[in-house]
């Protein structure tokens, strides 16, 4: 699909690491029409942005299949309807050739069909279908299983690896046996080549074409190495099958190297098959998120006719039934019934929240027992969860300041390794004796074999992976790998306070009821003068007393008084409700107690409102917008971590004050400007402090955009959510301290994996070099050589796994 006017990207397959990556990256440079290009390791995409006019479709698929690398296409053959005539079929498979995302396109007319290779992530069958309606001809689709393409094609490719990996293993386990223990039976060279034949050049023939591929253009990658190594071996030996007098005319015997070459082609397609297992697991999170959007849903016509059909075909002011136990399947808002719906995916809150008439509802939340009926408002790619998902996506597609070192050692491990193994063979040839030759070809191929570039690519992306994912489902999302890097060296953290450190709405606190009148008489006089007032405080009051179940009585008349409050007529008699102020202006008695109740809820930096009738105060009303109820334990926890905890607010000092000995807050600053949040940022910086801003509100943006690691709350404007490089889904600051300790993790899991990727290959290459010969005249065997260079990419990408099993709260 294009995500932006002039963008398209191309799902990958057969990258192994980052530095097939930037292979692609700089075939994809050499194409006219593209004016910004980038490949996404993690995700198997390349993004292409092009101007105005729009780079051919099928040079792109052509640049990335010579590099030896593919799309992530299928080929399907569908019905084709209206076809009359042979140029029929032509006019058909022009059509299908003209749509973005069709690779190849052929129509039989004789069977009525038409065989299309096409990328599912471009181009659907119903684009197909709509396109061919167009010029008069249809094609049946399944247009139930459409959604399945993507899943099909991971699914034949995992499928064909491992017919190949079984396959190559079986050859090779009597080529092993007849080279160890049978070598004295007769034909026992040409019996081990012609079962190690099939192993290298066919179940192994992607590792030869793909090297021929990068040759072509200059460059190299692990599977250079694979070819290299086992083709010389094969050779080799098939030399000395054919010519061994030849050896012997020199007094020397004719080695042969088969199940060398044999065994490394299946311990690599072993340690591929396994590793891509692993990898499918590092994107766990993302397949949940995916996995939370119904597939189908119940759409209500007019006249009240239910139909049931696919998710892709509902349209913003569709009428949906959702059913109890249903999953919301769009975002929208209820037009008839009730019920209580799960949406702890999106706010991380356990307790279902009631919906009524006129209540938005989101897509992927689990509604509980009721049933009701909503308007859709948004579908497709324009859903909260479609927008979590997206920005996990990116997150995981992004790139941690270590690994742009990583890259630039990638960019020259594979020519460093070849010239070093081409360096072997000419010491262990000059230098080694009578068995030179033989021994320096061994070492070249053990030093082409164990030597991997991919536990170098893997170390970062993948740890990185399961950091963002892992974030993801604790409601932490991470747009960055920058940011996820950088949170564990943060060490100052700056809080906005109002939506942040508070719930960022007032809410009644105190209500303090006399008992002139009855408490239920003076709750239904209160709440008709509320309901009717224009007041923001109003709406608290309002709500508090309905919670209650609180019916208003009738108003005669109501009349709001600018800057003091609203006087009502009840039968007759006059009420007032609003600030002191009002109660003097009309010589209404607040009596001693009810003053210092007043003036002590004032000192806590509550809003006080009294209500009276003509002559005293009936009920005291204290409002405020509430600290979180995790906002104390969250600033506890990161001051014992050592970081400084500043709230900068905007509010007056009184205000500010008393929600910082409330949190316990040493250092907080009021009536803050956002152009001083953004100073007070740059001169902690300038001091060496490593700043996180956590904000909610438009005025954020600036300090977040100033900040070192910007974290929004998920609750907050969309431009605050759209400058961080966080997001805390639920708004619950304890989230902060989980989400440096995530990145602690991360950072330490990243350390641990370029550690042993670096002493694999630092150890591994100069043992396979030889340089244990003259000390105790160990030389290691080239089928060890390919099981260790497996191994080390399985083992860096468990090691990456084994953060899921971390707990970060």
């Amino acid at each position: 699909m294009e995500t932006l006017k002039n963008t398209i990207e191309f799902p990958l397959v057969g990258m192994d690491s980052e530095h097939c990556a930037m292979l692609i990256d700089e075939g994809l440079s050499k194409l006219e029409g593209i004016s910004k290009h980038r490949v996404d390791f993690n995700n198997k995409k390349a993004i292409i942005e092009f101007n105005s006019k729009k780079p051919e479709f099928n040079s792109i698929v052509k640049t990335i299949r010579d590099l030896g690398y593919d799309v992530a296409s299928i080929k399907k053959t569908f019905p084709i309807t209206g076809m009359t005539c042979a140029s029929c079929a032509v006019s058909a498979e022009s059509i299908l050739k003209s749509l973005d995302g069709v690779i190849s396109a052929a129509s039989n007319f004789a069977n009525a069909s038409a065989t299309v290779e096409f990328i599912p992530d471009l181009v659907s069958p119903l684009q197909m279908k709509t396109a061919l309606q167009s010029i008069g001809y249809d094609m049946i689709i399944d247009e139930e299983n459409t959604h399945d393409l993507k899943e099909e094609i991971h699914q034949n490719l995992y499928l064909e690896l491992r017919n190949k990996t079984i396959w190559a293993v079986t050859l090779s386990l009597p080529v092993v046996i007849v080279g160890m223990f049978f070598m004295e039976m007769p034909y026992a060279n040409q019996i081990m080549m012609v079962l190690t034949t099939p192993v290298l050049f066919w179940f192994g023939r992607n590792f030869f074409i793909n090297a021929y591929k990068q040759i072509k253009h200059l460059s190299a990658n692990m599977d250079t190495l694979v070819a290299l190594s086992t083709g010389i071996a094969y050779l080799f030996s098939a030399f000395n099958t054919f010519y061994p007098e030849f050896w012997h005319k020199r007094g020397l015997h004719a080695h042969v190297y088969f199940e060398a070459a044999s065994v490394v082609i299946a311990f690599i397609l072993l340690g591929k098959l396994l590793e891509e297992k692993a990898k499918s697991n590092t994107s766990s999170a993302i397949k949940k998120l995916i996995g939370l959007q119904p597939k189908t849903v119940t759409v209500i016509h007019e006249g009240g006719h239910e139909m049931e059909m696919p998710i892709s075909k509902v349209h913003m002011g569709n009428i949906l039934l959702v059913k109890p136990g249903d999953k919301i399947p769009v975002d929208g808002e209820v037009i008839e019934g009730e019920s209580f719906v799960d949406e702890s995916m999106i706010s991380g809150e356990p307790i279902p929240v009631e919906k009524r008439k006129g209540d938005k509802v989101f897509t992927g939340t689990l509604n509980q027992k009721g049933s009701f009926k909503i308007k859709a408002l948004k579908v497709g790619n324009e859903t909260v969860l479609a927008q979590i998902i997206k920005m996990v996506q990116e997150a995981q597609g992004s790139k941690a300041p270590v690994q742009k070192l990583v890259d630039k050692i990638a960019g020259i491990f594979v020519p460093v390794v070849i010239a070093l193994s081409i360096l072997s063979f000419m010491v262990w040839w000059i230098f080694g004796g009578e068995n030179g030759l033989t021994q320096g070809l061994l070492s070249m191929v053990t030093v082409l074999v164990i030597a991997c570039p991919c536990a170098l690519g893997l170390a970062t992306p993948t740890a990185i992976m399961v950091g963002v994912g892992k974030g993801a489902e604790h409601g932490i999302l991470i747009k960055d790998a920058e940011s996820l890097e950088l949170a564990k060296n943060v060490t100052a953290i700056i809080l906005d306070k109002t939506g942040t450190i508070t719930e960022g709405k007032p809410e009644v606190t105190d209500i303090i009821i006399s008992d002139i009148i009855s408490a239920d008489q003076s709750k239904q006089i209160l709440m008709a003068i509320e309901s009717q007032s224009a007041h923001p405080l109003a709406e608290a009051v309002s709500k508090y007393l309905k919670k209650e179940n609180t019916i208003p009585i009738q108003l005669n008349s109501i009349e709001s008084i600018t800057g003091k409050g609203v006087k009502a007529i009840i039968d007759g008699q006059a009420y007032f409700v609003g600030n002191k102020a009002l109660m003097n202006e009309n010589n209404i008695q607040i009596n001693s107690a009810d003053s210092e109740k007043a003036t002590a809820l004032q000192n806590e930096a509550k809003t006080v409102t009294f209500f009276s009738d003509s002559k005293q105060v009936l009920i005291v009303i204290a409002i405020a917008d509430k600290v979180k109820v995790n906002s104390a334990k969250a600033i506890e926890h990161l001051q014992n971590q050592g970081i400084e905890v500043y709230m900068l607010t905007g509010d007056n000092t009184q205000t500010a004050s008393a929600v910082a000995k409330q949190v316990g807050l040493r250092n907080y600053k009021a009536e803050f400007l956002p152009a001083q949040k953004f100073e007070f940022i740059k001169e902690l910086q300038a001091k060496g402090k490593v700043v996180a801003m956590v904000g909610d509100g438009i005025n954020d943006s600036q300090a977040l955009a100033q900040s070192d690691v910007s974290i929004a709350m998920g609750k907050g404007s969309d431009i605050a959510i759209d400058v961080a490089k966080m997001t805390i889904i639920s708004s619950d600051l304890m989230l902060i301290p989980e989400a440096i300790k995530l990145s602690r993790l991360t950072v330490k899991t990243i350390k641990q994996n370029l550690f042993w990727a670096f002493i694999y290959n630092i150890i591994g290459i100069p043992i396979a070099a030889g340089v244990l010969y003259p000390l105790n005249g160990f030389i290691l065997n080239p089928m060890i050589a390919g099981a260790a260079m497996a191994l080390s990419s399985i083992s860096v990408v468990s090691n990456s796994l084994w953060l899921k099993l971390k707990t970060i709260n």
